[in-house]
């Protein structure tokens, strides 16, 4: 593992010593994501990561999750294991439901899970146009959950007034097949969008055999997801839009890590859909935006095999609806922006669970559940010469447990054009979800929101436009965090806020392009420990105990890809990941440790005829074993491969 590393490192070295200073290709680039409206990266101090359109073309082999994974600090947990396994985001060590999912800048989440969390299997990665990765605890411009991070998943959407029609045919291992298209187009009144996937694969047991005699049967995947977008131009000032999605998926379970499972089945189905209207006066621009979320899941276990002695059949739905509505304005004048609005949200799950086994039937009732939050909120950017200033805060209303307040404050200082220095201060929050709060068993009416605050700082160079190079480091402290605690004697279990979470660590990014030549690499440490007077598994202690938490997170992660364009038509590129020892929650006893891996990438593509291209990504190539949650296989060595098209 060792020798792979420095393997790499020497490449990465070699490629810049012979590189030639001939081009800039390195670009100062527009996000929204930092300020809910356009902004260059030399403009903010917040710690944002962008994921382009070029990078995510040449990654139709890939999911959402994997591409993910090659962000500092960012563990998708479940992208490389089979297909159909829930992909879960944490940035910086967060838990899951701590980082903010993002499509089109409005929050997606799903009130169903026990957690907040939106699963990332909903997007197809060729319905995307790029990412954007924004670290830190940005409450207050996006509310709850976003208390490590956001990631604001970006759609296709027109570039010019043709007509242009996109697609692909891919196959690859495990019986995976994908086939994609897409139409878009525009003119002065009107530009749209509509695009169809369809994802199928027969895939591998999702429970590691451990005996490797066991005969575990493969765990397939199917999906089709369609999504619409129309925009309208109604006036030089007046512009609205309105989007559609629908998503299915359905997927093979096994029964539990190193158990197998050959008639357990998950349908998930997820239906987007939202409008909004923009008005651009002389300072800025007014936008309201509508968005609705529905999401279902359904297990069905219909067991003429049975992994478990104690249950012949069970069924269970789970649902969950969000509304979504926002107003705000921005204005610019002399050295100021000013950015103000506010935003509603309801949320309501239904849940259903039915079983039967040798003791008879159990259906506990169905429980509905709802609340709401109103949240105004307010920005200010102060812009004088190199030197950016933001201060913010956001006033959360909740029906549930009252009020709580958010703020934050960005500095940032660019120094001739050539670095850029910053200090940040965030609070944030995260709401108790339903689960938490309304759960029959588990659930406490009585909880508060989890608070955290977060430091960071750090330095950016780009002593030239091709090559940049990034330290950040952070320290995140969050009180009231919630824990699912048990008690052995009497069974009981119960949700309360009693534990103090604290978060740190630091990153660096580099990037060159130059030439032909280009080359990617990050490291990230991340480290943390919990305060709690119950331990890991949720049983009470005699007083309050440290220890460490961060379970499935590497305290050490390298990424490094390196790429030549060999010649206008012919790309290639390799990759190296390496991820350090992690530990494992067992319920119940001592946490086991994963082991270090890590793994190599090749990727090349050809173009032709100006229309189409050739690919094939070629993944985990020395087919290396290794685990990202314990008893579940990961990939070894797959290929994709498979032709795209433009017109």
């Amino acid at each position: 593992m060792k020798s792979e590393f420095f393997v790499m490192t020497a490449v990465l070295f070699s490629s810049l010593t012979h590189a030639q200073d001939t081009t800039n290709t390195v670009l100062d680039e527009v996000v929204v994501t930092t300020n809910k409206y356009e902004r260059k990266q030399s403009e903010t101090g917040k710690t944002i990561t962008v994921i382009t359109k070029q990078v995510i073309g040449r990654s139709q082999g890939k999911s959402i999750g994997e591409l993910l994974n090659t962000v500092a600090g960012t563990t998708i947990i479940g992208a490389n294991n089979n297909p159909g396994t829930n992909n879960t985001a944490s940035i910086r060590g967060a838990s899951a439901g701590n980082t903010l999912i993002l499509l089109d800048g409005i929050p997606m989440n799903d009130p169903s899970v026990n957690n907040n969390y939106f699963d990332l299997n909903y997007f197809p990665i060729d319905q995307i146009e790029r990412i954007e990765i924004l670290k830190g605890g940005h409450s207050t411009l996006y509310g709850s959950d976003a208390v490590a991070g956001v990631i604001n998943i970006i759609s296709k959407k027109p570039v010019n007034e043709r007509v242009t029609i996109t697609g692909g045919l891919t196959a690859g291992s495990y019986n995976t097949f994908k086939q994609n298209i897409g139409i878009m187009g525009s003119n002065r009144a009107i530009d749209y969008s509509v695009n169809y996937s369809h994802l199928s694969s027969k895939g591998f047991s999702s429970a590691h055999d451990s005996t490797k005699i066991a005969a575990f049967d493969k765990d397939g995947f199917a999906q089709h997801v369609a999504d619409a977008r129309f925009g309208f131009k109604m006036s030089n000032k007046w512009s609205a839009d309105v989007y559609s999605s629908y998503s299915y998926y359905e997927t093979d379970l096994d029964a539990a890590a190193f158990i197998d499972e050959k008639d357990y089945n998950v349908k998930n189905d997820n239906v987007r859909a939202r409008a909004g209207v923009k008005y651009e006066h002389s300072k800025g621009s007014l936008r309201f935006n509508y968005s609705f979320n529905y999401v279902e899941r359904n297990y069905l276990d219909d067991s003429t095999y049975k992994s478990s002695p104690y249950v012949d059949f069970s069924n269970s739905t789970y649902i969950g609806r969000t509304h979504y509505a926002e107003l705000y304005n921005n204005w610019k004048w002399s050295n100021f922006e000013l950015l103000a609005g506010a935003d509603y949200r309801l949320n309501n799950t239904y849940q259903f669970y039915f079983s039967t086994g040798p003791f008879g039937p159990f259906e506990p009732p169905a429980w509905v559940a709802k609340m709401n939050q109103l949240s105004p909120y307010t920005s200010l950017v102060y812009k004088k010469n190199k030197f950016t200033g933001e201060v913010g805060g956001r006033l959360n209303v909740h029906s549930e447990y009252g009020t709580n307040f958010t703020y934050t404050f960005n500095p940032s200082l660019l120094i001739n054009r050539k670095a850029k220095i910053f200090a940040n201060l965030y609070s944030a929050f995260k709401t108790p979800t339903l689960y938490q709060l309304f759960d029959p068993s588990a659930g406490n009416k009585d909880l508060q929101p989890e608070k955290g605050t977060t430091a960071e700082a750090g330095i950016e160079l780009f002593p030239i436009k091709s090559l940049r190079f990034r330290i950040v480091g952070f320290y995140r402290n969050t009180n009231d965090a919630i824990l699912y605690t048990y008690n052995p004697s009497t069974f009981a279990s119960k949700y309360f806020n009693v534990s103090k979470q604290k978060n740190y660590g630091f990153e660096t990014e580099f990037s060159y392009a130059q030439g032909k030549l280009s080359v990617t690499a990050n490291y990230a440490y991340t480290n943390g420990e919990t305060t709690s007077a119950y331990d890991g598994t949720g049983v009470a202690l005699s007083k309050d105990t440290t220890y460490y938490n961060l379970y499935r997170i590497p305290k050490h992660a390298v990424n490094l890809l390196v790429g030549f364009q060999v010649t206008n038509s012919f790309y290639v590129s390799s990759s190296f990941r390496y991820v350090s020892k992690r530990e494992e929650f067992i319920y119940g006893t001592a946490p086991e440790t994963l082991e270090a891996y890590a793994t190599i990438d090749a990727y090349a593509e050809y173009k032709f005829r100006k229309n189409f291209r050739i690919f094939v990504d070629l993944k985990n190539i020395t087919d290396k074993e290794y685990f990202d949650l314990l008893g579940y296989n990961s990939k070894m060595f797959n290929f994709t491969g498979g032709v795209l098209f433009n017109f």
